[in-house]
């Protein structure tokens, strides 16, 4: 696969193995029907590649988080040029964070 040898995926291998990461919750892009498409399918082949590294990967169903994390932005009255700035962190934040509500029991 194309990962294997691209410097940013060996950069995150190296960031992984630095923090002691042995799990990873990787955002899966869908089409609003439930579709994979081309992003998505690139998402599991990314995630196929980290599992071969040793990692335990979570696909994590990633739609609407940006519509969230954009009104959540909205309602605490950040600014447009602030927002553009965080709002694939906060995305990632609502993933992340949705997955340990699920894990815990949760939602």
């Amino acid at each position: 696969m194309l990962f294997r040898s691209d410097e940013c995926f060996d950069k995150l291998l190296d960031l992984l193995e630095e923090h002691g990461v042995k799990t990873v919750v990787l955002g899966l892009p869908k089409h609003m029907n439930g579709d994979v498409g081309v992003r998505g399918q690139l998402s599991i082949d990314f995630g196929a590649e980290l599992e071969k590294e040793g990692y335990h990967v979570h696909l994590w169903d990633e739609r609407l988080t940006t519509v969230s994390a954009q009104r959540f932005l909205l309602e605490g009255d950040v600014s447009r040029k602030k927002r553009k700035k965080v709002i694939d962190q906060m995305a990632a934040v609502q993933i992340l964070q949705s997955f340990l509500d699920r894990q815990n029991g949760g939602i």
